[in-house]
């Protein structure tokens, strides 16, 4: 705590402001957007390495959450303050931290995978600053950080292997792997309440990130041998082709996203509503946008 309110004394309007834009780096856009990218432009090998490291994070992150149940830094020290405008992002428990173990496994991925020194240079920049960011904000303790960051890292060399070894014919199985332990998780969620007290708050978010855990894993899994048995598409399309392909599938991804929002809630209820939700962002991305890009001419890998 000693060095959060250190960091406190520190604290402006400007450095408030920056320090909030930088910390959503480990938020779920930003993971989203680059797997996307890579998925559709780059490498689909290495966008599954990407949303793997990402996902056994998350779920990863989640038990370990549930498990100590350790309060964020204010409810510890009543002397504290965060960044108020921080707190709304801060639901749930508080080690690990979830942003720093998203932006080390995600960036730091990035960075293991790619050649371009200026790529590298900033992947790694970002997986020193959201860390740092969710200590200036006050939101979680060095402790936290760190864990997250190392947990993310165990992951980014568990994985690669997996994913990279005999033409990638491991990939099938990590996602299965990864769906069923999201059921796990979810079923976990459901009676671990029952044996330990977690307050209104903590198990609001938990089961929230339960289930969007399993519709996207369970979307994974159908985009992926969708792709894999009829759709086959290539990455590959001439330079111009592949920004209609990136800005056009985020749009409409991020449309699904806000969009289906209430109405999937009223229908099927707040949690069976993101569920599906995710589900279906997933699907969409994988087995169903990727079918627009037969239209395009192929050309170099852009």
């Amino acid at each position: 705590m000693e060095i959060l309110h250190l960091l406190e004394k520190i604290r402006n309007p400007v450095l408030d402001a920056l320090m909030l834009m930088l910390t959503e780096l480990g938020g779920e856009i930003p993971v989203l957007v680059i797997a996307l990218i890579f998925f559709w432009c780059i490498d689909k090998r290495k966008a599954y390495y990407i949303v793997c490291v990402g996902f056994l994070g998350i779920l990863a992150n989640q038990f370990v959450k549930m498990l100590f149940r350790v309060p964020r830094p204010w409810y510890r020290d009543p002397n504290f303050h965060p960044v108020e405008a921080a707190k709304e992002g801060a639901g749930g428990y508080s080690f690990p931290s979830g942003h720093s173990q998203n932006a080390v496994g995600i960036f730091g991925s990035v960075a293991a995978m790619e050649k371009n020194k200026l790529l590298r240079i900033a992947c790694v920049a970002a997986c020193l600053i959201v860390p740092f960011t969710r200590l200036y904000l006050g939101v979680h303790t060095p402790v936290d950080v760190l864990v997250g960051s190392a947990m993310a890292l165990v992951l980014m060399f568990a994985v690669r292997p997996l994913i990279f070894s005999e033409d990638g014919k491991k990939v099938p199985y990590v996602l299965t792997f990864m769906a069923i332990l999201s059921v796990i998780y979810l079923a976990f969620m459901h009676i671990w309440p029952s044996i330990v007290e977690i307050t209104e708050e903590n198990y609001a978010s938990g089961m929230a990130n339960a289930y969007t855990i399993v519709g996207s894993l369970f979307g994974f899994l159908v985009a992926y041998f969708v792709d894999a048995k009829w759709i086959r598409f290539s990455e590959k399309a001439v330079w111009w082709a592949q920004p209609i392909k990136i800005l056009g599938g985020l749009l409409i991804v991020l449309a699904i996203r806000k969009g289906l929002s209430a109405p999937l809630a009223n229908l099927l209820g707040q949690n069976l509503g993101r569920m599906v939700r995710y589900f279906t962002i997933v699907v969409f991305s994988g087995a169903i946008w990727p079918v627009a890009f037969q239209i395009f001419p192929k050309g170099k890998r852009g």
